[in-house]
């Protein structure tokens, strides 16, 4: 089970960042159009990466992980939302971390 919980806590910050990311660039787009016109290949990239790419792999391992812990279907469903919802994914790993390794995943 730890190599399922390291596989999803790599996807969790990767797709949180990039969702973090995405949430400065459309701040900055209601900011300044001008820059907007500078970045808007970056946020396309950035985009398409988290919707196509990145979060469906951070699927599987959330859906890997609630499999082989046994998660309750509550936090499956707030897992799911971590992907939609910027900080959440940082928060939600950390809540699973601290439930399925309360003394440290590094000593196991």
């Amino acid at each position: 089970m730890l190599k399922a919980f390291e596989r999803y806590r790599i996807m969790s910050f990767v797709t949180g960042t990039t969702l973090l990311i995405l949430c400065l660039t459309l701040f900055l787009h209601w900011v300044d159009l001008s820059f907007w016109k500078h970045i808007h290949l970056f946020v396309d990239v950035v985009g398409i990466g988290h919707g196509i790419v990145l979060y469906p792999i951070y699927l599987v391992m959330s859906f890997q992980l609630a499999l082989k812990a046994r998660l309750h279907i509550g936090y499956v469903v707030l897992m799911m939302g971590a992907g939609f919802v910027p900080g959440l994914a940082f928060f939600i790993e950390h809540l699973m971390r601290v439930k399925l390794y309360p003394e440290g995943f590094k000593n196991q």
